[in-house]
């Protein structure tokens, strides 16, 4: 969500740096602000709210210098304050982060023992502290740097300069976006190409683990292992939406890669700084004075719904309902004291479920949003809103707001936990370390992608195919099959694992492909099995599992796709990258409209 732009040229930076901003402006911020490098060492501006503030004081206090980055902000560690905003900096590095710095915490612990201060409640600030610590060692700034990055665990981009070193600008990605633009004696970097168009046309983009050493006239890419390596310039579009996909053919295959970025931005929004426990300041809700949840929602936000249901019973022992908008509306559900409704939705303005609320409302219920869309209808009228970082999603079926909304929900079910006495804070504090793993995670998920395209050639031309799970994996079966038919409109099905024998086994042949969900839980041998009972009736499985599981039933299934090990707690929300991939790359193979589908709307405001 935050936005990255920096800048080495010949000429003065700040205002180009101004520019990139306002063009990333669309990703939601909170606060804003640059720095540049001087003849007496950084300066630096930041202001709250608007990037306007920002422009303002700018013009009321210049920033000379012809290397220089900016940033804007959505809060994620610590609040929406001139204190957190970017850029931060020392006397000697100034750094723009943009991701989640998994290991903060044993790191601010290991500079405070070194009697370093802190100023703000960033997880960026650990990036500066270190970059110095090197450079007060003897290191040079691209040394120190390096060495810096070798220590960081998370997703992350960052954009680094350093005092005295007028011609010398930094780069680094791992999970999250970063761009490199080629201009005419200078050179760029952005976290979305958009906020480069004015600048230049020539575009290349950093893979995972690259590190980039920027001269005005030239750029040098390293990758993980240290090795030089080239990057592909392209030539951007011209227009605002094809720059928009950066790098990628469809918005959604874009979205799907923002995944470790945004998940990041929201996990750390619910996070407190300090601690890392769940940490909702404007929750309005007393969970635990609520003996009953119902949760209202369509189409793949009622599909979070059903995963919640699962989280919500089992650490915090409440009762949870789940029903689709439009059936709670019209069924005459009875009202019960003490009870709450959770609507979600992406946009805010879903009809059924926004009808679902006030109609909630209206019966006496506690109301509770999980929203994406700020100046929505639902995010207005709702008692109490917590809203994901998504950020624009474009592409109609939804990806980055799915996962978004399950992080959301997750830390929600262990707040009611808390809340509610049916968890020990060492319980809690293992959770949410796991909550906090997901964007790296997801980082590493990404890399099966060749494997998933392959996998999808061997399957695009069935006509049936079925999604089985169980536990949290079987809604996430569902979300596998709804994606699969709203794309590629191919008809698929997702169904609980247990359920195999009493209906769907019957559909099962050679010609039906079976999309087994199988993470390490404790349901692991009873899903293996219901993979036995598929290939003996001559039904070709591609299971989705970790290493452990693929191991175990390689000469089982047909194809494998092998996930990082993780958490059951965490599960669904690693395993819906996969099928949303594998749903993508069969559509692409099909032929299909991907980011508009036939029939279907992004935001579904009619009944």
């Amino acid at each position: 969500m935050c936005g990255i732009i920096g800048a080495v040229a010949n000429t003065e930076v700040t205002p180009l740096l101004l520019e990139g901003l306002q063009r990333l402006s669309y990703r939601g911020y909170d606060s804003a602000g640059v720095a540049t490098i001087t003849a007496t060492g950084i300066a630096r501006s930041r202001a709250e709210g608007k990037l306007q503030n920002l422009i303002n004081k700018v013009a009321n206090d210049p920033l000379p210098g012809h290397i220089g980055i900016g940033h804007t902000r959505w809060a994620t560690h610590g609040g929406p304050t001139e204190n957190n905003a970017h850029p931060h900096a020392s006397d000697k590095v100034a750094v723009v982060h943009n991701g989640i710095i998994e290991n903060y915490q044993e790191l601010r612990e290991e500079l405070a023992a070194r009697q370093v201060r802190f100023e703000s409640e960033t997880d960026t600030e650990v990036i500066v502290h270190l970059i110095t610590h090197y450079i007060n060692q003897g290191m040079t700034p691209v040394e120190a740097s390096r060495k810096t990055l070798a220590r960081l665990h998370g997703a992350f981009s960052l954009g680094i300069i350093f005092k005295g070193e007028e011609n010398l600008l930094c780069a680094a990605r791992q999970g999250t976006p970063l761009a490199i633009g080629h201009g005419k004696d200078a050179m760029y970097i952005a976290s979305d190409a958009l906020a480069l168009a004015p600048l230049t046309n020539q575009i290349c983009y950093l893979s995972d683990g690259d590190f980039a050493v920027l001269h005005s006239s030239s750029a040098e890419i390293f990758d993980a292992s240290g090795n030089k390596v080239e990057r592909p310039i392209r030539t951007s579009a011209v227009s605002a939406a094809m720059v928009g996909k950066g790098e990628y053919r469809h918005f959604m295959l874009k979205e799907i890669h923002e995944q470790p970025e945004v998940l990041g931005d929201t996990i750390n929004a619910l996070m407190h700084p300090g601690t890392g426990a769940v940490y909702l300041p404007e929750m309005q809700i007393d969970f635990a004075k609520i003996n009953r949840l119902v949760i209202a929602a369509c189409g793949t936000a009622y599909i979070a719904g059903m995963v919640a249901k699962y989280w919500f019973e089992k650490f915090s022992g409440l009762s949870v309902e789940i029903d689709i908008a439009s059936e709670w509306r019209y069924r005459s559900a009875p009202v019960e004291k003490n009870a709450a409704m959770l609507v979600i939705s992406q946009s805010g303005e879903t009809l059924d479920t926004l009808e679902a609320l006030r109609l909630a409302k209206k019966s006496g219920y506690a109301s509770l949003g999980i929203i994406n869309v700020p100046e929505s209808t639902m995010a207005r009228e709702a008692d109490a809103v917590i809203f994901t970082k998504a950020g624009p999603e474009i592409g109609v079926a939804s990806t980055k707001a799915f996962t978004t909304q399950l992080a959301t929900l997750a830390a929600l079910a262990l707040h009611a936990a808390q809340v509610r006495g049916t968890i020990t804070a060492e319980t809690q504090r293992a959770l949410t370390a796991h909550l906090r793993e997901i964007p790296a995670l997801m980082a590493e998920a990404l890399h099966a992608e060749e494997a998933i395209k392959t996998i999808a050639y061997d399957i695009h031309t069935a006509r049936d195919i079925l999604y089985l799970g169980r536990g949290t994996m079987y809604p996430i079966a569902m979300e596998g099959a709804l994606k699969l038919k709203e794309i590629s409109y191919i008809h698929a099905e997702g169904y609980a694992a247990g359920e195999l024998k009493h209906g769907p086994i019957a559909l099962i042949d050679e010609d039906v492909p079976i999309i087994l969900l199988a993470p390490p839980d404790a349901l692991l041998d009873k899903t293996l099995a219901n993979m036995q009972e598929v290939a003996a009736r001559g039904g070709k499985v591609l299971l989705i599992s970790d290493a452990a599981g693929v191991a175990r039933a390689r000469d089982t299934a047909a194809w494998t796709i092998t996930m990082p090990a993780c958490d059951p707690f965490v599960a669904p929300l690693l395993y819906s990258l996969p099928i949303q991939m594998l749903a993508y790359h069969i559509a692409v193979l099909k032929g299909t409209d991907v980011d508009q589908p036939r029939n279907l709307a992004k935001a579904v405001t009619v009944e």
